[in-house]
Protein backbone atom coordinates (compact mmCIF):
# COMPACT_ATOMS: atom_id res chain seq x y z
CA UNK A 1 0.00 0.00 0.00
CA UNK A 2 1.37 3.37 -1.04
CA UNK A 3 0.43 5.97 1.58
CA UNK A 4 1.60 8.94 -0.47
CA UNK A 5 -1.36 10.36 -2.46
CA UNK A 6 -3.74 7.76 -1.02
CA UNK A 7 -7.33 8.59 -0.04
CA UNK A 8 -8.43 7.02 3.23
CA UNK A 9 -11.51 6.77 5.40
CA UNK A 10 -11.00 6.17 9.12
CA UNK A 11 -13.91 5.13 11.31
CA UNK A 12 -14.09 6.50 14.84
CA UNK A 13 -11.60 9.10 13.71
CA UNK A 14 -12.37 12.08 15.93
CA UNK A 15 -10.33 10.89 18.94
CA UNK A 16 -7.84 8.32 20.22
CA UNK A 17 -6.24 5.92 17.76
CA UNK A 18 -8.53 7.09 14.95
CA UNK A 19 -7.44 10.70 15.33
CA UNK A 20 -3.81 9.56 15.46
CA UNK A 21 -4.34 7.75 12.16
CA UNK A 22 -5.66 10.94 10.56
CA UNK A 23 -2.52 12.85 11.61
CA UNK A 24 -0.17 10.02 10.61
CA UNK A 25 -1.73 9.52 7.18
CA UNK A 26 -1.76 13.20 6.25
CA UNK A 27 1.75 13.78 7.56
CA UNK A 28 2.89 10.77 5.49
CA UNK A 29 1.53 12.38 2.32
CA UNK A 30 -2.02 11.06 1.97
CA UNK A 31 -4.00 13.25 -0.41
CA UNK A 32 -7.17 13.14 1.69
CA UNK A 33 -8.55 11.49 4.81
CA UNK A 34 -12.25 11.22 5.50
CA UNK A 35 -12.84 11.54 9.24
CA UNK A 36 -15.63 9.11 10.04
CA UNK A 37 -17.48 10.38 13.10
CA UNK A 38 -21.03 10.25 14.41
CA UNK A 39 -21.00 14.04 14.89
CA UNK A 40 -19.13 16.18 12.36
CA UNK A 41 -18.60 18.98 14.86
CA UNK A 42 -16.32 16.64 16.83
CA UNK A 43 -13.84 16.77 13.95
CA UNK A 44 -13.76 20.51 13.27
CA UNK A 45 -10.28 21.00 14.73
CA UNK A 46 -8.89 18.22 12.54
CA UNK A 47 -10.48 19.76 9.46
CA UNK A 48 -9.01 23.14 10.35
CA UNK A 49 -5.54 21.62 10.86
CA UNK A 50 -5.53 20.15 7.32
CA UNK A 51 -7.72 22.39 5.14
CA UNK A 52 -9.15 20.48 2.20
CA UNK A 53 -7.30 17.29 3.11
CA UNK A 54 -9.14 16.25 6.28
CA UNK A 55 -12.85 15.99 5.60
CA UNK A 56 -15.33 15.09 8.34
CA UNK A 57 -18.16 12.81 7.29
CA UNK A 58 -21.07 11.55 9.41
CA UNK A 59 -20.63 7.84 10.01
CA UNK A 60 -22.21 5.41 12.43
CA UNK A 61 -20.86 1.95 11.64
CA UNK A 62 -23.84 0.29 13.35
CA UNK A 63 -26.19 1.80 10.74
CA UNK A 64 -26.11 0.28 7.27
CA UNK A 65 -27.85 3.41 5.99
CA UNK A 66 -25.09 5.61 7.42
CA UNK A 67 -22.35 3.38 6.02
CA UNK A 68 -24.00 3.37 2.58
CA UNK A 69 -24.24 7.18 2.62
CA UNK A 70 -20.53 7.40 3.50
CA UNK A 71 -19.62 5.11 0.61
CA UNK A 72 -21.73 7.22 -1.74
CA UNK A 73 -19.87 10.36 -0.63
CA UNK A 74 -16.38 8.84 -0.63
CA UNK A 75 -16.00 7.24 -4.04
CA UNK A 76 -12.30 8.10 -4.29
CA UNK A 77 -11.21 5.98 -1.29
CA UNK A 78 -8.50 3.33 -1.69
CA UNK A 79 -7.81 2.73 2.01
CA UNK A 80 -10.37 1.80 4.66
CA UNK A 81 -9.25 1.81 8.30
CA UNK A 82 -11.83 0.19 10.56
CA UNK A 83 -10.92 1.75 13.89
CA UNK A 84 -14.28 2.44 15.57
CA UNK A 85 -14.66 0.31 18.68
CA UNK A 86 -16.89 -0.22 21.69
CA UNK A 87 -16.11 -1.57 25.16
CA UNK A 88 -19.00 -1.56 27.64
CA UNK A 89 -17.12 -2.94 30.68
CA UNK A 90 -19.82 -5.51 31.47
CA UNK A 91 -19.31 -9.18 32.27
CA UNK A 92 -21.29 -11.66 30.21
CA UNK A 93 -23.27 -13.30 33.01
CA UNK A 94 -23.62 -10.57 35.62
CA UNK A 95 -24.80 -7.90 33.18
CA UNK A 96 -28.50 -7.18 33.69
CA UNK A 97 -29.20 -7.62 29.96
CA UNK A 98 -27.33 -8.68 26.83
CA UNK A 99 -27.52 -5.16 25.40
CA UNK A 100 -23.84 -4.41 26.06
CA UNK A 101 -22.64 -7.60 24.37
CA UNK A 102 -24.92 -6.93 21.40
CA UNK A 103 -23.59 -3.36 21.08
CA UNK A 104 -19.96 -4.52 21.21
CA UNK A 105 -20.67 -7.04 18.47
CA UNK A 106 -22.53 -4.41 16.43
CA UNK A 107 -19.61 -1.98 16.51
CA UNK A 108 -16.59 -4.29 16.62
CA UNK A 109 -17.70 -7.01 14.19
CA UNK A 110 -20.69 -5.92 12.14
CA UNK A 111 -19.20 -2.43 11.73
CA UNK A 112 -16.09 -3.59 9.82
CA UNK A 113 -18.21 -6.06 7.87
CA UNK A 114 -20.61 -3.29 6.81
CA UNK A 115 -17.69 -1.08 5.77
CA UNK A 116 -16.12 -3.88 3.72
CA UNK A 117 -19.40 -4.60 1.95
CA UNK A 118 -20.01 -0.92 1.22
CA UNK A 119 -16.49 -0.11 -0.01
CA UNK A 120 -15.64 -3.36 -1.80
CA UNK A 121 -16.45 -2.09 -5.30
CA UNK A 122 -14.98 1.35 -4.60
CA UNK A 123 -11.65 -0.23 -3.66
CA UNK A 124 -11.74 -2.41 -6.77
CA UNK A 125 -12.43 0.60 -8.99
CA UNK A 126 -9.55 2.49 -7.38
CA UNK A 127 -6.93 -0.20 -7.90
CA UNK A 128 -7.62 -2.64 -5.08
CA UNK A 129 -6.32 -0.70 -2.12
CA UNK A 130 -6.37 -1.92 1.46
CA UNK A 131 -8.59 -2.60 4.44
CA UNK A 132 -6.97 -2.40 7.87
CA UNK A 133 -8.90 -3.59 10.93
CA UNK A 134 -7.77 -2.18 14.27
CA UNK A 135 -8.19 -5.07 16.70
CA UNK A 136 -6.89 -5.89 20.16
CA UNK A 137 -5.03 -8.42 22.25
CA UNK A 138 -8.58 -9.42 23.11
CA UNK A 139 -8.85 -10.72 19.52
CA UNK A 140 -6.26 -13.45 20.08
CA UNK A 141 -6.65 -14.07 23.84
CA UNK A 142 -10.07 -14.57 25.41
CA UNK A 143 -10.03 -11.95 28.18
CA UNK A 144 -12.80 -12.91 30.66
CA UNK A 145 -13.13 -9.57 32.44
CA UNK A 146 -13.81 -7.82 29.13
CA UNK A 147 -17.21 -9.46 28.72
CA UNK A 148 -18.52 -9.20 25.16
CA UNK A 149 -15.55 -7.15 23.92
CA UNK A 150 -13.16 -10.06 23.49
CA UNK A 151 -15.67 -12.30 21.65
CA UNK A 152 -16.48 -9.43 19.28
CA UNK A 153 -12.79 -8.89 18.53
CA UNK A 154 -12.26 -12.63 18.00
CA UNK A 155 -15.06 -12.44 15.45
CA UNK A 156 -13.42 -9.45 13.76
CA UNK A 157 -10.11 -11.35 13.68
CA UNK A 158 -11.79 -14.20 11.80
CA UNK A 159 -13.56 -11.66 9.60
CA UNK A 160 -10.17 -10.24 8.57
CA UNK A 161 -9.02 -13.65 7.30
CA UNK A 162 -12.26 -14.31 5.42
CA UNK A 163 -12.35 -10.85 3.81
CA UNK A 164 -8.75 -11.35 2.69
CA UNK A 165 -9.78 -14.52 0.86
CA UNK A 166 -12.92 -13.02 -0.67
CA UNK A 167 -11.13 -9.86 -1.86
CA UNK A 168 -7.88 -11.45 -3.03
CA UNK A 169 -8.93 -11.68 -6.68
CA UNK A 170 -9.52 -7.91 -6.91
CA UNK A 171 -6.13 -7.17 -5.37
CA UNK A 172 -7.39 -5.69 -2.10
CA UNK A 173 -5.01 -6.20 0.80
CA UNK A 174 -6.71 -6.96 4.13
CA UNK A 175 -4.76 -6.77 7.38
CA UNK A 176 -5.24 -6.19 11.08
CA UNK A 177 -3.47 -4.68 14.04
CA UNK A 178 -3.26 -6.42 17.42
CA UNK A 179 -3.21 -3.53 19.86
CA UNK A 180 -2.26 -3.67 23.54
CA UNK A 181 -2.81 -1.05 26.23
CA UNK A 182 -3.19 2.44 24.75
CA UNK A 183 -3.77 5.82 26.38
CA UNK A 184 -7.32 6.42 25.14
CA UNK A 185 -10.66 7.17 26.73
CA UNK A 186 -11.74 3.57 26.20
CA UNK A 187 -8.80 2.36 28.31
CA UNK A 188 -9.11 4.99 31.03
CA UNK A 189 -9.94 2.28 33.60
CA UNK A 190 -6.78 0.30 32.81
CA UNK A 191 -3.71 0.75 35.01
CA UNK A 192 -0.05 0.44 34.11
CA UNK A 193 1.96 1.63 31.15
CA UNK A 194 0.03 2.69 28.08
CA UNK A 195 1.20 3.47 24.57
CA UNK A 196 0.53 6.78 22.89
CA UNK A 197 -2.08 6.43 20.12
CA UNK A 198 0.45 7.85 17.65
CA UNK A 199 2.62 4.76 18.20
CA UNK A 200 -0.23 2.55 17.06
CA UNK A 201 -0.94 4.69 14.00
CA UNK A 202 2.71 4.66 12.93
CA UNK A 203 2.79 0.87 13.33
CA UNK A 204 -0.35 0.70 11.22
CA UNK A 205 1.26 2.64 8.38
CA UNK A 206 4.27 0.32 8.52
CA UNK A 207 1.95 -2.69 8.32
CA UNK A 208 0.22 -1.18 5.27
CA UNK A 209 3.44 -0.32 3.48
CA UNK A 210 4.71 -3.86 3.95
CA UNK A 211 1.41 -5.61 3.10
CA UNK A 212 1.40 -7.30 6.50
CA UNK A 213 -1.53 -9.53 7.32
CA UNK A 214 -1.19 -8.98 11.06
CA UNK A 215 0.99 -6.82 13.29
CA UNK A 216 1.44 -6.62 17.06
CA UNK A 217 1.71 -2.87 17.45
CA UNK A 218 3.31 -2.43 20.88
CA UNK A 219 5.23 -4.06 23.72
CA UNK A 220 2.13 -5.22 25.61
CA UNK A 221 0.68 -6.95 22.54
CA UNK A 222 3.99 -8.66 21.81
CA UNK A 223 4.35 -9.78 25.44
CA UNK A 224 0.82 -11.17 25.62
CA UNK A 225 1.16 -13.12 22.37
CA UNK A 226 4.40 -14.61 23.68
CA UNK A 227 2.70 -15.58 26.95
CA UNK A 228 -0.14 -17.20 25.01
CA UNK A 229 2.23 -19.41 23.05
CA UNK A 230 4.62 -20.11 25.94
CA UNK A 231 2.10 -21.21 28.58
CA UNK A 232 -1.55 -20.87 27.55
CA UNK A 233 -2.93 -22.74 30.59
CA UNK A 234 -1.24 -20.45 33.11
CA UNK A 235 -2.31 -17.37 31.16
CA UNK A 236 -5.91 -18.60 31.14
CA UNK A 237 -5.82 -19.08 34.92
CA UNK A 238 -4.41 -15.59 35.47
CA UNK A 239 -7.09 -14.08 33.28
CA UNK A 240 -9.81 -16.02 35.09
CA UNK A 241 -8.60 -14.50 38.37
CA UNK A 242 -9.15 -11.08 36.79
CA UNK A 243 -12.89 -11.76 36.67
CA UNK A 244 -13.01 -11.97 40.47
CA UNK A 245 -10.98 -8.75 40.74
CA UNK A 246 -13.41 -7.03 38.37
CA UNK A 247 -16.43 -8.18 40.36
CA UNK A 248 -14.94 -6.96 43.65
CA UNK A 249 -13.90 -3.62 42.16
CA UNK A 250 -17.29 -2.90 40.60
CA UNK A 251 -19.40 -4.35 43.40
CA UNK A 252 -20.95 -6.97 41.14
Amino acid sequence: MKIDDSVAIVTGANRGIGEAFVHALLEAGAAKVYIGTRKKENALMLEQSYPGRAVAIPLDVTSEKSVAAAAEACGDVNLVINNAGAFCNELLLSASTMDAARHEMAVNYFGPLAMARAFEKILSTNGGGSILNVLSVGAIIAVPNMGGYSPSKFAAHALTTILRAELSQQGTHVGCLIVGSVDTRMAAHVGGRKENPSTIAKAGLAALRNDMREMDTDEFAITMRAALHRDPATLEERLADAVYATEVHTGR
